[in-house]
């Protein structure tokens, strides 16, 4: 049976102009430019420093592109876009709220609007803009993401203090290593190569059977005989499963010592997503 939600965390940008994809090509980590119309990347603008500052979809649109955001983000991207623009022929600014923002799995989306699957992950399902649409649960979507183990900015990792490696961008396409120059490309670049990504968002569940997980931000202990030793902080959950940023080294240095991993008062469990193509780091 088909299950949707109506997003009303993200809000749409439109980039148009004879210049946009240009633009975009020189800013943000994904490849733009071979994009047709009705198909996405997942992308981000980061610093000069290569930490996230907006992670959003870019879909190609007639005559131009959407951006799809985390909506309280959305009028700060659009001045940040603005800020480079100089003297590039493009248009930026919000598409507006009849322009709605929906996910669909466990089917297809019907009606009219732009649709396409979620370049992160297939089992993801299908991303959709248009106009109106039956209001499912955003919990739902949450669950369903959480369940994959998908990240979200904001909730699992902090804008304007996170690298993309540790988000997991290089794990579904969200980095074009492949592309030239972008704002932030030398330090991801640097990364990639030398494999010194030490934080991940990583899948954890509950121990214990009922309950929920600590509020996101809750410190992560190995805690053994001689105390707490932080391997990272919650992020979201949901009926006991939920996602964490963690370091890696940390994390399996306390399972290899059967030390157990404690947020809050509750003892959690970790693993990595299974899609995931890195391991657990080895002594």
């Amino acid at each position: 049976m088909t299950k949707f939600a109506r997003l009303t965390t993200r809000a749409l940008i439109r980039v148009g102009g004879e210049d946009a994809a240009k633009f975009l090509q020189a800013l943000i980590t994904c490849d733009v430019d071979h994009l047709a119309p009705g198909q996405a990347h997942f992308g981000a603008l980061l610093t000069p420093q290569g930490k996230i500052l907006f992670d959003f979809f870019v879909v190609r649109s007639e005559d131009g592109f959407l951006v799809d955001v985390d909506a309280r983000m959305r009028d700060d991207l659009v001045k940040r876009l603005n800020f480079y623009k100089l003297r590039a022929k493009v248009e930026i600014a919000p598409a507006g709220e009849a322009m709605q923002v929906f996910a669909v799995w466990d089917g297809e989306a019907q009606g009219g609007g732009i649709a396409f699957p979620d370049p992160r992950l297939s089992e993801m399902g299908t991303r959709f803009y248009g106009e109106a649409a039956p209001q499912g649960e955003e919990a739902d979507y949450d669950a369903h993401r959480l369940v994959l183990g998908m990240p979200e900015g904001g909730v699992d990792y902090a804008y304007g203090d996170t690298f993309p490696h540790e988000a997991l961008m290089d794990q579904f396409d969200g980095v074009d290593f492949a592309k030239g120059c972008y704002v932030g490309q030398e330090v991801v670049s640097r990364m990639q190569h030398r494999g010194t990504a030490r934080k991940r968002v990583i899948m954890v569940e509950r121990e214990a059977d009922g309950g929920g997980l600590p509020d996101a931000g809750t410190a992560i202990e190995a805690v053994g005989e001689a105390g707490g030793k932080n391997v990272g902080v919650m992020g979201s959950s949901l009926s006991g499963r939920g996602l964490a940023m963690l370091r890696l080294d940390r994390v399996a240095g306390a399972q290899a010592a059967g030390t157990p991993l404690m947020a809050g008062k509750e003892t959690i469990t970790a693993r990595l997503q299974p899609w995931v193509k890195f391991g657990w780091p080895r002594d």
